[in-house]
């Protein structure tokens, strides 16, 4: 009887930014126009010159404790949300949602409020 293998394990990859960047996740948006139409996927990214997205991994000094991380030099936080232009940044090849930036590619922190904590 032969021998089955099993199937081969997919590698979980883990993207360390090295120097002033940061790891992003852009984040789709509403896809209606300010008039409430609904647009066709693409349409809207086109004429868009900015994206909004996450900063989901940090540039990091290296680390003087047992966890493994350490300080963040990039000057993002790591969870902010950000805008940045749409042709900045390096596209992560097996996942498109990711781009990695040169922190000066980043234009802006944005806050997320509430509604109802406005006054």
């Amino acid at each position: 009887m032969a021998e089955t293998k099993p199937p081969p394990r997919r590698a979980v990859r883990y993207i360390k930014p090295l120097g002033p960047r940061v790891l992003v996740r852009v984040l789709k948006v509403d896809e209606r126009s300010n008039a409430g139409l609904y647009l066709p996927e693409g349409v809207k990214e086109k004429h868009d010159d900015a994206l909004y997205g996450e900063v989901v991994e940090v540039a990091r000094a290296e680390a003087d404790d047992d966890a493994g991380l350490g300080a963040n030099v990039s000057g993002v936080p790591l969870g902010a949300f950000v805008l940045f232009p749409k042709k900045e940044g390096l596209r992560v090849p097996w996942d498109d949602d990711l781009r990695l930036l040169e922190v000066k590619a980043v234009y802006a922190v944005v806050e997320e409020v509430a509604p109802d904590a406005l006054q």
